[in-house]
């Protein structure tokens, strides 16, 4: 069995942090909203209210667009290096309040205190390293064929940009994608997964703060109604969004409808291949981090393992001793090193697809897989930490679950190993596992994916390169670093020559 770590008595314990009133930021203005009511509850304790407070209404989508609409053409007019100034300041709000947003970020969203703390750093460095956009070429000069003549691109803002972003990283991924769509001189209209809504406050206060001008960026926390009406909305120029593909494709043809162009980040099936010459230490610890960090609740989470047959034995077995070794618990225990999933549905959800899978002919059950019994965890969205073993195709091989589920299977060979990783519908990121230089050529060469990771886990985005998928992953163009400027620009083609004479 997982570990148990026992959450003390309520009274043994510091005292929770009274709930937060949470506030819409429309137009420059904090405002209650005016939908209805929500309540934002810790999900490793239920009774626990973290935040509460109304969700957006209709009228304060309409207005935060038209306050951005009207803000835009003095925000693209600021100076560039003035724009990253102000992401600058942004930034050093977060970094000032990493210790205390993580806790904040542990209590509402469920990862551990010390992934939640990471977090808001790393939003701190995305913000830092788009405020330095404007130090960066902005444009190119190309040669002309015809003499005197100098042709120029230049990238302009797109206008208002529509954001719309997931729970599982509520102030990161949210960051990567305002902080650049600012940067080049675009206003923001952000609508948040409406589980996470006090990280959302969090970062919007920190614009505030830093000295953002009014309506630049607007906030509306509501339900996934106030998403699509923010995408359909006629004052929206494009739309970026992060979750679940079904969303994701149903807003893709939403924009396809409205010629407007959309970029998404959906759903991943990240596998992990390890080959018969891997470290077997070094790939148990990187599968164990890629697929149980978080809960398993990324987009680029480890959710398969294809293990070569010569070195199958000793790595499941290595890889069952850690995962069972795992401590589950109240993530703001410093022990913990997996806390509960979002929600109790979300649980539900993720234990039913398991138990369906186990009554399955070839489907194994190798570790986790029961629900908890003690009562603070049986309380939570808690799910022990699980992993299967597949003898064939299985919708546990193909379908994400978004919960710390692993998948297994065993692979004849090497080229088998490769072939069974480009198995699916997605192709968000991989992991290869081997020191062999023909192995990892071939990996580069054939695996259809976003993100490749060669002797380390699946996870991970670094603010300055490129992050998508492939196939039903993604669609649209990348974000992230010079990538980002390609979807929050357009370009305009300039044929410059002076004049040589003309009319008097």
């Amino acid at each position: 069995m997982t570990e148990i770590v026992q959450t003390e008595p309520r009274a043994g314990r510091e005292a929770a942090a009274a709930p937060v009133l949470l506030h819409q930021l429309v137009g420059g203005r904090w405002v209650p909203g005016a939908g209805a009511e929500l309540i934002d509850r810790n999900p490793a304790r239920p009774d626990e209210v973290v935040a509460h407070g109304r969700l957006a209404g209709a009228d304060d989508l309409d207005a935060a667009v038209a306050a951005a609409r009207a803000a835009f053409p003095g925000w693209t007019a600021t100076p560039f290096p003035e724009r990253g100034e102000i992401l600058a300041r942004a930034g050093d709000v977060l970094a000032r309040q990493a210790e205390a947003w993580g806790t904040e970020l542990a209590r509402e969203e469920g990862k551990t205190r010390a992934e939640g703390v990471g977090e808001v750093r790393r939003a701190a460095q995305i913000l830092r390293y788009y405020a330095a956009e404007g130090l960066r070429p902005v444009g190119e000069v190309f040669a002309s064929t015809r003499p005197g003549e100098q042709i120029q691109v230049l990238h302009r803002p797109v206008g208002v940009v529509a954001v719309v972003t997931p729970f599982n990283f509520p102030i990161a991924i949210p960051a990567w994608k305002i902080a650049p769509a600012l940067a080049f001189g675009n206003a923001v209209v952000w609508k948040p997964a409406s589980t996470v809504p006090l990280l959302a406050m969090r970062l919007a206060e920190a614009f505030v703060e830093a000295g953002l001008p009014e309506g630049v960026l607007s906030l509306l926390i509501g339900p996934g109604a106030v998403g699509a009406a923010l995408v359909d909305h006629p004052g929206v120029d494009r739309v970026s969004f992060t979750g679940s593909t079904g969303v994701g494709r149903d807003l893709i043809a939403r924009c396809g409808r409205l010629a407007r162009p959309i970029q998404t980040e959906m759903g991943g099936k990240n596998a992990a291949v390890v080959l018969a010459d891997a470290n077997l230490d070094l790939a148990v610890a990187e599968v164990v981090a890629g697929a149980f960090r978080s809960t398993g609740q990324k987009c680029t989470a480890t959710s398969r393992v294809i293990v070569t047959d010569r070195v199958a034995e000793e790595f499941l077995a290595l890889l069952v001793e850690r995962v069972t070794a795992l401590r589950v618990g109240d993530p703001l225990d410093a022990r913990v090193q997996m806390g509960p999933l979002i929600t109790a549905s979300a649980r539900d959800d993720v234990r039913a697809a398991v138990e369906a899978g186990l009554v399955r002919p070839g489907v194994t059950l190798l570790a986790g897989g029961e629900p908890y019994r003690d009562a603070s965890r049986a309380a939570g969205a808690f799910l022990p930490p699980t992993v299967v073993e597949l003898a064939g195709d299985d919708p546990l091989w193909r379908e994400e679950l978004f919960g710390p589920v692993l998948a297994v299977r065993r692979a004849r060979d090497d080229g088998h190993a490769l072939d069974l990783a480009n198995d699916g519908a997605f192709g968000l990121a991989a992991a290869v596992f081997t020191d062999d230089l023909s192995a990892i050529t071939e990996a580069i060469r054939t695996l259809d994916v976003g993100v490749l990771h060669i002797n380390s886990e699946t996870a991970g985005a670094d603010p300055h390169v490129p992050f998508g998928g492939a196939k039903q992953s993604g669609f649209g163009p990348k974000e992230q670093g010079r990538a980002a400027r390609e979807f929050y620009t357009t370009t305009t083609t300039v044929y410059l020559r002076p004049s040589t004479g003309g009319a008097r």
